[in-house]
C-alpha cells in the first residue's frame, strides 16, 4: 500500500467512533484521523480535547480543503488538533436507523464509505439503500470478523481444500449477522436463498462482565439463547448464541467446521495423511510476553505442520485479536479506495448477512420456518 497513512473520517462520536480512533493512535504510520462530525459545539470540544483529532459540526466541513478561502479548517480555534487532510472515506459510525440516510448522503457526494454493521436495519431499508446506492460501488460494510487471526487461519486451510468439501458450520461466538458472515464464508455460501429455522428460551445465568466493566454480582438473571438452522440448500449452518456472549467468562466459543475429508474443531484439524492414517494437526499461535520473553504482548502468527497461515501484519502496536481484525479492514479499505486492492467487504455482503440476520429472529419469534429471497443485491 502507498506510504501516507490512510485518512478516514467518522461521523458520530459514540463508542465506536472512539474505538476507531484509539486504533488509528496505536498505528500513526498506517491510518490517521481526518477528522470527526457531531452536531454540538460541547461535544466537538470535549472530542477534540480528548480524543486529539478535529472535530467538526457537518460533513461539508469534514469534506472541505482546509487551506481554501472562507473553510471551516482555515479558521480553527487555538489549540485545535491539526486536520491532516480530506478523508479517502468515511464511517458512518452513528445509531442504525441514521446509517443509512448518512450513507446516501455520502454517496451523492462521491465519497467512498465504510458503512458499520449492519448497514440499515430492516429488510426494507436494506431494499432502499441498496436502490439509492448500491449502482455506486461506492459502500463497503465494516465486517471483520472474517479478517480475525483465528477465523482467518481456518478459512485460509479451507480454502487449500484441508478437509474436503464444506459441507456444515456450527457457530457459538458473535451475533446474528456477525456469525452469519461468518458461516457463510466458511461454506462458501453466496447469494442463495437460505432456510432458517430457529428457537429461543431464556434460562438463569450470571452475568459478571458487560462492556461497562465486572458487575462484582453472580445473582444469575434470564438470559435468552436462540438456536438456528440455516439450510443453504445441502450445506448446513448451525448458529448458537446467548446474551452478552462475548463478555461473558462463563460462557466460551466454539466452532466446528465439518468437510468431506475432515473437520475443524476450533483449533484442532482432523483429516486422512492416507486412507488408513487420521492425523489430527493444532493451528498454533505464537504470542509473547510470556514468562521472560520481552518482545511486548501480542499475537506474531499462526501455524499449521510448521508452516504460517496466518501472520500479523501489525507487530508493534500490541492489538487485541479482535482490534487486529479491525485495523486490518482499515487498512484494506484504504488500499481498495487508493486503488490497490479489491473491495474488502461489499455493501451486497452485508445486506445479504443482515437478511439472514433478520429471519433467524423472525422464525425465533414465530416459531414458523423463513426462507429468504433473491434479492436485487444478489445480482
Amino acid at each position: 500500500m502507498s506510504a501516507a497513512p490512510v485518512r478516514f473520517g467518522l461521523v458520530g462520536t459514540g463508542w465506536r467512533s472512539e474505538f476507531f480512533v484509539r486504533l488509528a493512535r496505536k498505528l500513526p504510520g498506517r491510518l490517521t484521523v481526518s477528522g470527526v462530525v457531531t452536531r454540538s459545539a460541547e461535544r466537538a470540544a470535549e472530542v477534540e480535547a480528548s480524543w486529539g483529532v478535529p472535530a467538526f459540526r457537518s460533513i461539508d466541513e469534514l469534506l472541505a480543503d482546509p487551506g481554501a478561502p472562507g473553510s471551516a479548517g482555515s479558521q480553527e480555534s487555538p489549540g485545535a488538533p491539526e486536520f491532516p487532510g480530506a478523508p479517502e472515506f468515511v464511517i458512518p459510525s452513528v445509531p442504525w436507523s441514521v446509517t443509512p440516510e448518512v450513507t446516501k448522503d455520502l454517496v451523492r457526494r462521491e465519497v467512498p464509505v465504510l458503512a458499520e454493521t449492519p448497514p440499515a436495519a430492516g429488510l426494507e431499508g436494506l431494499r432502499d439503500l441498496w436502490r439509492e446506492t448500491g449502482g455506486s460501488g461506492l459502500v463497503q460494510v465494516a465486517e471483520q470478523y472474517p479478517l480475525m487471526p483465528g477465523h482467518a487461519a481456518r478459512l485460509a486451510l479451507l480454502r487449500e481444500g484441508v478437509i474436503g468439501e464444506v459441507t456444515s458450520v456450527q457457530m457459538s461466538s458473535t451475533h446474528l449477522y456477525h456469525a452469519v458472515s461468518l458461516i457463510r464464508h466458511t461454506l462458501g455460501a453466496g447469494f442463495e436463498p437460505a432456510t432458517v429455522t430457529a428457537r429461543s428460551f431464556t434460562a438463569p445465568l450470571a452475568d459478571p462482565l458487560s462492556r461497562e466493566g465486572w458487575a462484582d454480582d453472580l445473582t444469575p438473571k434470564d438470559a435468552s439463547t436462540t438456536i438456528a438452522l440455516l439450510d443453504f440448500g445441502g450445506r448446513m449452518g448451525l448458529y448458537d448464541f446467548t446474551d452478552n456472549q462475548w463478555w461473558n467468562p462463563l460462557r466460551g466459543r466454539r466452532m466446528v467446521v465439518r468437510g468431506s475429508l475432515g473437520e475443524i474443531v476450533d483449533d484442532q484439524v482432523v483429516r486422512m495423511a492416507d486412507p488408513r492414517t487420521p492425523v489430527e494437526s493444532p493451528l498454533v499461535r505464537r504470542r509473547t510476553g510470556t514468562d521472560l520473553n520481552l518482545e511486548g504482548v501480542e499475537l506474531h502468527h499462526i501455524t499449521f505442520d510448521g508452516r504460517v497461515v496466518y501472520r500479523n501484519e501489525y507487530v508493534g502496536a500490541n492489538l487485541s485479536e479482535d482490534d487486529l481484525a479491525v485495523v486490518d479492514l482499515l487498512c484494506r479499505t484504504g488500499a481498495w479506495v487508493r486503488g490497490e486492492a479489491p473491495e474488502p467487504y461489499p455493501l451486497a455482503e452485508g445486506c445479504q448477512d443482515h437478511q439472514i440476520s433478520l429471519a433467524i429472529e423472525e422464525s425465533a419469534r414465530t416459531g414458523a420456518a423463513v426462507t429468504t429471497t433473491r434479492e436485487a443485491w444478489a445480482g
